[in-house]
């Protein structure tokens, strides 16, 4: 067992969490004096921080954002338990997907910035004049970000177990610093808004960064990369004496390559669909540090691949991962390895950098989603003429409500449940992509016809989800299920967009031949190529799309 399931708690490990945790909180209270306007009474200010956001401050600010504690504790987790295909694919879906923004997200930065749009929603609504269709994006982005800001919690879970809370503990004693840290969280971040995330990202990144080249380092001195592929390809192609199964795959076999790549590509479509990587985009200068952002990203997706290597490095130490309440848990392979091959203060250092890497994408999540209640769902539907003070207001209160009810989700149900939401909400957010992605560059889309697509495959994601079992896990055991009408397993996400990308497209041409309305289009095709709000476009910069205008 590690040192901390041994001996109770580590207390030179959570003197340094804590001095960490102190630091990133006095510069979140901080952050509201930071750029301050003059007023942080709109959802400009406080939910986008004024879009003043340079290429420095929204690298640390996306990156804060895209690479959370989950990912620090799962990715190791997924190549410690069952090896490469389940955990090595984060790597490929993150060099996929920026590629991929580069070409679209600055449209929508453009159009977002020219129009006043503040999520996803709003371009949804004001493209195909839809509040139904806006409704549909909005409700899927609140509802799939739920259980990512939970999954945050689950990660803090793994640093407060390796520092020595829990175990025989009373329930109360063990979650009162998760509790403290959320409370805390949920201040600075109703005080200064998305002002407060993009500057402790700083401190995390920079402690991350730290963390991941001391381990890897340390591996190459200490133990060798090839010493930790062969303990891992040993574990993964040695039959289990009981069930006469391997517990993994070390190279993915043939029959894994459909499922390996789909699961990567939908991915990529996936993430920057979440209300927050769209929040993180928006608060940028301009589209060119959008641009630039894409191109420098990348960066992140190096450390994520030697942090998924610490996985086998975790096999190969033998890593214990039986937590506090002395059952198995194999997301504590990467913070019980560094509690077991580093001193102390170091591992305080690296569990730190994991906890503050739940609070940056916490805090934006919670503002990404009240964003999208407070515009999609309480003034388009119930206060039209709500001014931008209520709005801010509104969105600060439903902030505080979407943390909270994260927080209850972690400490009241059981960890497979965030899981299983999990895996639903990248099912359900992928589905957002057709309405959002396509209307960047094209009109021709009926309203009618991506809603009645967007609804199928939200049936069928969820239902096939549901479907997938495990001996120890009745539904929703898995991100996998065979393609319709084939044996081949595949990504769900994509089964479901493909779907509804099938029932769009027939049921726009049926459409369009008995003209049901399609409703007037709120932009033109200068606004996809803006710079800044007051700024005209040349018409040889802004070639006209097709169907721009519809009424």
């Amino acid at each position: 067992m590690t040192a901390a399931a041994a001996h109770g708690i580590n207390g030179v490990q959570l003197g340094v969490v804590v001095f960490f945790f102190v630091v990133v909180s006095i510069g979140g209270f901080f952050a509201a004096r930071w750029k301050r306007p003059q007023s942080l009474h709109s959802l400009e200010e406080w939910g986008l921080g004024g879009r003043r956001f340079g290429t420095v401050v929204t690298w640390f600010l996306l990156g804060g954002d895209l690479y959370t504690a989950y990912t620090f504790v799962a990715v190791p987790a997924a190549m410690f338990a069952l090896g490469s295909v389940s955990g090595f694919f984060a790597v490929p879906y993150t060099i996929v997907v920026y590629p991929l923004i580069f070409v679209f997200m600055p449209r929508l930065w453009s159009v977002s910035h020219r129009k006043g749009y503040v999520t996803p929603a709003d371009f949804v609504r004001g493209r195909y004049d839809s509040r139904l269709l806006a409704l549909a994006v909005a409700v899927t982005g609140i509802v799939a970000t739920m259980p990512y800001i939970a999954l945050q919690l689950v990660g803090i879970q793994a640093v407060l177990d390796t520092i020595g809370f829990g175990g025989t503990g009373s329930a109360f004693a063990k979650d009162l610093p998760l509790i403290i840290a959320f409370v805390v969280l949920a201040a600075y971040t109703y005080s200064s808004g998305l002002r407060a995330p993009a500057l402790i990202a700083f401190v995390k990144d920079m402690l991350i960064y730290l963390v991941i080249i001391v381990a890897v380092v340390y591996v190459a001195w200490k133990i060798g990369f090839g010493n930790i592929f062969d303990a891992a390809q040993k574990k993964f192609t040695t039959p289990n004496p009981k069930t006469h199964k391997v517990p993994g795959s070390f190279i993915p076999p043939n029959q894994q390559y459909w499922a390996y790549t789909t699961l990567a590509l939908g991915s990529a479509m996936a993430l920057f669909m979440y209300p927050h990587s769209v929040t993180g985009v928006l608060a940028a200068r301009s589209r060119r540090v959008v641009r630039r952002n894409a191109a420098i990203l990348p960066a992140y997706s190096l450390m994520l691949g030697f942090l998924a290597l610490l996985g086998f490095a975790a096999i190969y130490s033998h890593t214990s991962v039986i937590g506090q309440d002395g059952k198995p848990n194999a997301q504590l392979a990467a913070p019980h390895w560094f509690a077991q091959v580093f001193p102390s203060w170091f591992a305080g250092v690296a569990l730190a950098a994991i906890g503050i890497g739940a609070l940056v994408p916490a805090a934006i999540m919670s503002i990404a989603a009240s964003n999208l209640f407070t515009r999609n769902i309480y003034r388009d539907l119930l206060r039209p003429n709500a001014t931008p003070r209520e709005e801010a207001r509104v969105s600060k209160i439903v902030s505080l409500v979407v943390k909270f009810g994260a927080l209850a989700f972690v400490l009241f149900l059981d960890r497979q449940n965030a899981l299983n939401f999990q895996l639903l909400g990248g099912v359900w957010i992928m589905q957002t992509f057709l309405a959002i992605v396509a209307g960047l560059y094209t009109r021709w889309f009926h309203r009618w016809a991506l809603l009645l697509g967007w609804a199928a495959a939200i049936v069928y994601g969820t239902v096939a989800a549901y479907r997938t079992h495990s001996p120890t896990v009745t539904h929703f055991a898995s991100s996998l299920a065979p393609f319709p009408f084939t044996d081949t397993k595949v990504y769900i996400a994509v089964s479901a967009i493909v779907i509804n990308i099938v029932v769009s497209v027939v049921l726009t041409a049926l459409f369009r031949i008995v003209r049901v309305p399609a409703g007037i289009d709120d932009t033109v095709a200068d606004d996809f190529y803006s710079e800044s709000a007051a700024e005209q476009v040349a018409p040889q910069d802004a070639p006209s799309l097709a169907g721009e205008r519809t009424g």
